[in-house]
C-alpha cells in the first residue's frame, strides 16, 4: 500500500483510496484520504 504524511496527525499513514494522477507540472503523485483524519493526503513521485 501507498503510504503519505498526514500533516493534520503529524505522522505517516496508509492512504485510503489511493489515485494515480499528474500534478501541474507533469509530475507524478498518489493522492487519497487519511484513514485517521479523513484528510486529503498527497506522495509526489509515486
Amino acid at each position: 500500500m501507498a503510504e503519505g504524511y498526514c500533516v493534520k496527525d503529524k505522522k505517516m499513514v496508509e492512504i485510503k483510496d489511493p489515485q494515480k494522477i499528474t500534478m501541474k507540472n507533469g509530475k507524478p503523485a498518489t493522492q487519497g484520504t487519511c484513514p485517521t483524519c479523513g484528510g486529503k493526503v498527497t506522495r509526489i513521485g509515486a
